[in-house]
């Protein structure tokens, strides 16, 4: 049919093999930024007759061991999804008992991360918050500003939708000022005007508790994440959860679009 065109039979190439140990001596394989939507500390809770704070406490104790570990892993920035611009929505009781855990978690866990090198920094809508909670979180923000290590970034009172409306005001509103040219918004420009714009986006998303949605967080951001999804809740996910999903991770090829 193909006049001087023969098919030649292609020889088998070997099977790609995954590693199936965590590689934690290569810096380039390590994701740089892991941010994570912590979910489940209700159900947790629900599970075991216990009142649905009794798992955000657990959970709280879940967010130090994890800190632990990936400043150890050699992670740049650990972003926790710690409460939501939609949260309030949820009893009053429990939201006050959220509120209050910056004040035990940070009162206990500073001296660590102060040791540790680890820097503090926190992103939400701040204006919304009980003043006893900014409070706690911007004591370890100073405390912590000069540190050189791992970031540990709190997203309280954050919604990507808000973020994103605020950054588009900030944008219109220098456009108005005659600040930067509307010929100059692009990307790099909004990203900028974003509450992350000193952390880079997240190589890897992790959402616990077999949840398989977003839920309003970081959706600019993780355009090219790489996404975990496990069924443990928080208060059940461990170092060694972690290690899976960074291995996980190791095993993927990201593209960027390209080939």
């Amino acid at each position: 049919m193909f006049k001087g065109f023969s098919f030649r039979k292609r020889k088998e190439q070997e099977p790609i093999v995954p590693p199936t140990k965590l590689d934690v001596n290569n810096d380039s394989t390590i994701p740089g930024h892991v941010a994570i939507i912590m979910d489940g500390n209700g159900r947790w809770a629900k599970k075991r007759n216990l009142p649905r704070i009794a798992g955000h406490h657990e959970g709280m104790k879940v967010v130090r061991k994890i800190a632990r570990e990936a400043n150890s892993l050699g992670i740049k920035v650990l972003t926790l999804y710690a409460f939501s611009t939609e949260n309030w929505k949820r009893p009053r009781t429990e939201v006050e008992f959220l509120m209050k855990l910056p004040q035990e978690f940070l009162g206990t866990f500073l001296p660590e991360l102060i040791e540790e090198n680890v820097q503090v920094r926190l992103m939400g809508n701040e204006n919304q918050l009980p003043s006893y909670t900014v409070e706690a979180v911007k004591k370890a923000v100073e405390a912590t500003k000069n540190n050189t290590g791992m970031i540990l970034n709190f997203a309280l009172n954050y919604g990507s939708r808000d973020e994103m409306i605020q950054s588009i005001k900030a944008i219109a509103n220098d456009v108005k000022e005659n600040k930067i040219a509307i010929e100059s918004i692009d990307e790099a420009l909004f990203n900028d005007y974003l509450m992350t714009s000193e952390l880079g986006d997240p190589d890897l998303l992790i959402r616990t508790s077999g949840e398989l949605r977003i839920s309003n967080f970081m959706l600019w951001q993780i355009a090219y994440s790489e996404l975990y999804f496990t069924d443990e809740f928080w208060p059940d996910f461990t170092e060694e959860s972690l290690r899976n999903a960074i291995l996980e991770y190791q095993n993927r090829s990201r593209r960027f679009g390209g080939v």
